[in-house]
């Protein structure tokens, strides 16, 4: 077995600058991906249940295309497809914001995943609202409130504690697909890693590496959801004492039996 395991430490255990940098592109590619479609799926859902057809078609429209099409092509469609379609560079090799300088292939590979993020994110939040009982509704427009302060002050607040665990898988998830922009030449994880083998001529080695940075990011947010869905009583109204903790839940082991999840559509799973 031809394995280097002194390059596999030094990669995994004493990064190089470029794998540092990888690093930091996966972590804010995901972040600012992720906030895009939290943002995008609360429109598109209110927008589902808006009394106004063409609005409900445009966001019905909308998820359609971005869940029944993967999401590798989309990130193409928009980098490489888009501005030949228009004639116009859209993402040009360097933004320049002030001290900033971001690249263009950063900026439509995070727009790729936002957008499709978005899409898998309204049926999230459209089953955070509607787990809200209709007579919270009901109450708020007794007392006069307008439709956008009851969703915004009674419905959503309660949803919360709905959208947030399958928010929070969504989440992990998307860590682990900002690796697909390494085809649009984004200097993420994967890319650094294939990067690095092209000059080795060894793959496995910076590949198990960058497997080892994916492990890691996904295991401290996974601690931080635990934290946060503790924090918001998640689950505490049906818990029972033999309930799976949080490590039985992240890694799959001493388990009674399998999950069942109590709604199956608020996985929203890619």
């Amino acid at each position: 077995m031809n394995f280097d395991l002194g390059e596999f430490v030094r990669l995994a255990f004493q990064p190089t600058g470029a794998f540092v940098g990888g690093l930091a592109i996966t972590i804010y590619a995901a972040i600012i991906a992720q906030l895009l479609g939290v943002g995008l799926g609360i429109v598109a859902a209110l927008g589902g249940r808006s009394r106004n057809r063409l609005v409900r078609s445009i966001a019905g429209f909308y998820v359609w295309i971005f869940r029944g099409t993967p999401v590798l092509v989309q990130i193409l469609l928009l980098y490489s497809g888009l501005p030949v379609l228009l004639g116009i560079d859209l993402f040009p090799r360097l933004y320049e914001l002030g001290p900033i300088e971001i690249r263009g292939n950063v900026i439509a590979g995070i727009l790729a995943l936002g957008l499709n993020e978005g899409a898998y994110m309204s049926e999230i939040v459209r089953a955070g609202i509607l787990s809200v009982d209709p007579g919270q509704t009901e109450a708020a427009k007794s007392l006069g409130m307008t439709p956008r302060k009851t969703m915004s002050r009674i419905v959503l607040p309660q949803a919360l504690r709905v959208i947030i665990p399958p928010l929070g898988n969504e989440f992990n998830n998307m860590l682990k697909t900002t690796s697909l922009l390494s085809v649009i030449g984004v200097s993420e994880l994967l890319r650094v890693a294939i990067d690095r083998y092209s000059v080795t001529f060894r793959p496995f080695e910076p590949l198990l590496a960058a497997c080892v940075y994916y492990i890691l990011l996904t295991t401290i947010w996974g601690f931080v959801q635990a934290r946060i869905e503790r924090r918001l009583g998640v689950g505490q109204a049906g818990s029972t004492p033999s309930e799976p903790g949080f490590f039985s839940r992240f890694t799959g082991f001493g388990r009674g039996g399998p999950d069942v999840p109590a709604n199956p559509g608020l996985l929203g799973g890619h």
